[in-house]
């Protein structure tokens, strides 16, 4: 049953927001509410306001010495984290929606790193994990996360790697497959909330057919990246050569339960400054094997910064049998302001083939990022618009708006 949203003739949050700049209209303070998975409107948990302000009070902090230990004999250790709340807006055409989320884009987390030299090799411990908040792509028309969950399957990091000056970096448990980050290469300084990655925002939501009706295709079934993740893992990076690094892992789902996959993949990546300007790249191909049965995909980015703070950034990626995409970025970083860096950019993406031949995903995404140095805080705004057609059935657009701030620590 779909959950209550913004209809017809009630304000939605663009609305809101309008009225309350240009008008001076809705002043007073209002009730906050959310809806369970039946649709029934309730008050938010009573901890959810105290925990709002205390992000909004650690964001508003100065930057802090970093929290780190090191002894004599070249050994460290190092909390670090941060976090990423935001307001997520929808509309699918019929209603909109709006919920306080965790930004998947970067998630809310924590982390800790021991490091100990020996010689010119350096072994490191990392344990990283996602705090469990409600992760942006999980909320839908349908039914909303809890606002605090923590499970297993958050946990980011807890391997051990072994990195020498000749042989390369060896590492060993849950952690980033090979191929992790292949399809985001991206120097725009916008990727906090805006990337090569549209199913972490809204990936959940549905798109409506013409009639208004929920149509079961998500917006991760039809706008995906084929960004790898993390898995328990064995992994290789190979020492620079030239500006290139190669990279290849072997990994399975060791967090889920009743999971036989097996992961194979392999990248290789390019960093570099030409001529003043700024260059990375990769390029990946990442194999899944489940029942025998094997689903292959093949992708790659690259992103240029100039000196003077414009930047482009192009995507692709294809699943054999099974649909492909392109994506550009234009993009602008500028010193207008004294407390840090404002980018901008908007993005373009184009995908087919994703849920049925001959399906087609159109998006444009417009974003601005504003960072404030002295508080390691970044805040963010992304509209983003969705377009799904197939040969079979007339859909409506939908478009969603991320308004949040990230502070690390």
């Amino acid at each position: 049953m779909e959950r209550t949203g913004h209809y017809p003739g009630y304000p939605s949050l663009s609305e809101i927001l309008h009225k309350s700049v240009i008008n001076g209209r809705y002043g007073r303070t209002h009730k906050i509410l959310r809806v369970d998975s039946k649709g029934t409107p309730k008050m938010l948990p009573k901890n959810i306001l105290p925990t709002v302000a205390a992000l909004l009070a650690l964001s508003a902090l100065p930057a802090t010495a970093e929290l780190k230990y090191s002894n004599t004999t070249g050994g460290t250790v190092k909390l670090y984290g941060q976090f990423n709340p935001a307001y997520l807006s929808f509309d699918d055409g019929v209603a909109s929606y709006g919920d306080l989320v965790d930004n998947e884009v970067s998630n809310t987390r924590a982390g800790l790193t021991v490091t100990q030299e020996f010689g010119a090799s350096v072994l490191t411990f990392d344990f990283l994990t996602a705090l469990g908040f409600g992760q942006s792509s999980n909320y839908s028309q349908t039914g909303n996360p809890e606002f605090l969950d923590w499970r297993r399957t958050f946990v980011r990091k807890l391997e051990f790697s072994l990195e020498t000056p000749t042989a390369g970096k060896f590492s060993f448990g849950q952690g980033s497959m090979a191929t992790d980050g292949v399809a985001q290469s991206d120097l725009s300084g916008t990727k906090v909330a805006m990337y090569n990655g549209l199913d972490t925002v809204a990936g959940n939501y549905e798109i409506r057919t013409a009639a208004g009706a929920l149509s079961g295709i998500e917006i991760d079934d039809s706008f995906t990246g084929f960004d790898s993740s993390r898995r328990g893992r064995l992994r290789y990076d190979s020492p620079s050569l030239n500006n290139f690094t190669f990279s290849a892992a072997y990994g399975k789902d060791i967090l889920s339960t009743n999971n036989n996959d097996t992961y194979i993949d392999a990248a290789v990546r390019y960093k570099n400054e030409i001529a003043g300007i700024k260059v990375v790249g990769s390029l990946g191909f990442a194999r899944r094997t489940r029942d025998a049965a094997d689903r292959d995909d093949t992708f790659g980015s690259i992103s240029g910064l100039h000196p003077s703070g414009f930047n482009l950034t192009l995507a692709a990626g294809s699943r054999k049998d099974s649909g492909k995409y392109s994506f550009a970025k234009v993009g602008y970083i500028a010193d207008w302001v004294s407390v840090g860096k404002t980018s901008m950019a908007i993005d373009f993406y184009n995908g087919s083939d994703f849920v049925t031949n001959g399906s087609s995903s159109r998006s444009i995404g417009l974003g601005i990022v504003q960072k404030f140095d002295a508080a390691n805080l970044e805040t963010y705004l992304v509209v983003r618009s969705y377009e799904y057609t197939d040969p079979t059935t007339n859909y409506l657009d939908a478009s969603s708006a991320l308004f949040g701030s990230r502070w690390k620590f």
